[in-house]
């Protein structure tokens, strides 16, 4: 099996819910909890691929502070390995504070960057991603020093290492898109975005043309993360894209980390070998245990449990 290295962001996320009305200015609005939890892109991934059975390293950097501290607590307690990340006394850890409305179960996030903003291509141990086979940048966008030329510079080394590459993007609030990503694209093996994100990067509607951009810039393989619909997967430029269906889920918790987990998915079965179809519904799956309770790890299921349930569905 496989090793993956997690590089990107992991943060604290406080949650808050239920959050039904937001109170005016100076006043007090209840709520039944308030709760910490961990966070982030490359945490999420780690910690689920450990869930499912993978072994994962997480590379990124932290504060010296009470959020660094319980962030790696908590990824110690999952088994995840540790020695990739850099500890920095000058930022503070990156931290979101998360409220859920009470009905839907959708989030608004207040996020402050912090430690994440702060990466660099410098503070990563090539000794640690020697050691790893598949290698998974994740918050792409909200990395403000390692967005751009250093992730390209990043994979580049990666891939002279014989790595296989994935890549995931988180929302660009700077509206920098593919000015940012473009010189990192020939570098990725597999490319995660969600739909929205590659509507941006591609300025197109349809998945299908989404995915004849991603490949004309040197992309391997596109998955695209279609929300309630599922997934869309292409091989390769001259194959046929295929729409894989979500699994439906009454009654959902929280959709924090949901994207997260299907890459978590995706990646877990990829470690495994197995096809690329397979890997896709293998994301669908642990996305949909993701957001049947609180917080971005707490759903994840074990890959038996997921296979039995891809199993039953079908």
């Amino acid at each position: 099996m496989k090793k993956v290295a997690c590089v990107g962001i992991l943060v604290a996320d406080v949650i808050v819910e239920p959050v039904n009305k937001y109170p005016d200015k100076g006043l007090l609005e209840r709520v039944n909890s308030i709760t910490v939890h961990s966070g982030g892109n490359a945490m999420t991934a780690a910690v689920n691929l450990r869930k499912l059975g993978t072994e994962s390293t997480l590379v990124g950097k932290v504060g010296r502070d009470m959020f660094g501290d319980f962030l790696i607590k908590r990824l110690n307690e999952e088994g995840v390995k540790t020695d990739g990340i850099f500890v920095d006394n000058e930022v503070q850890t990156s931290a979101s504070v998360l409220m859920l409305d009470g009905i839907t179960g959708e989030r608004t996030i207040l996020h402050c960057t912090g430690s994440n903003a702060a990466l660099t291509v410098d503070d990563i141990d090539f000794g640690v991603i020697s050691e790893n086979d598949i290698v998974f940048v994740t918050g792409t966008f909200l990395m403000d020093r390692f967005d751009g030329a250093e992730t390209a510079e990043y994979l580049r080394r990666c891939k002279k290492m014989g790595k296989i590459t994935a890549l995931d993007v988180c929302w660009d609030a700077k509206g920098s898109w593919s000015r940012l990503l473009d010189p990192a694209m020939p570098y990725i093996d597999y490319f995660l975005p969600s739909i929205d994100e590659a509507k941006m990067l591609s300025d197109r509607e349809e998945v299908s043309e989404m995915a004849d951009v991603f490949f004309d810039k040197g992309v391997k393989h596109v998955v695209i993360k279609c929300g309630s619909r599922g997934c869309y997967c292409r091989y390769e430029r001259d194959g046929k894209g295929t729409m894989i269906p979500a699994f439906r889920i009454e009654n959902p918790v929280d959709t924090t980390g949901a994207g997260d987990s299907f890459c978590s998915g995706f990646l877990a079965a990829l470690s495994r070998g197995e096809d690329f179809l397979d890997c896709a519904e293998m994301g669908n799956a642990t996305g949909a245990f993701c957001v049947t309770q609180k917080g971005a790890t707490s759903g994840t299921p074990t890959y038996e449990e997921a296979k039995k349930f891809i199993k039953e569905r079908k």
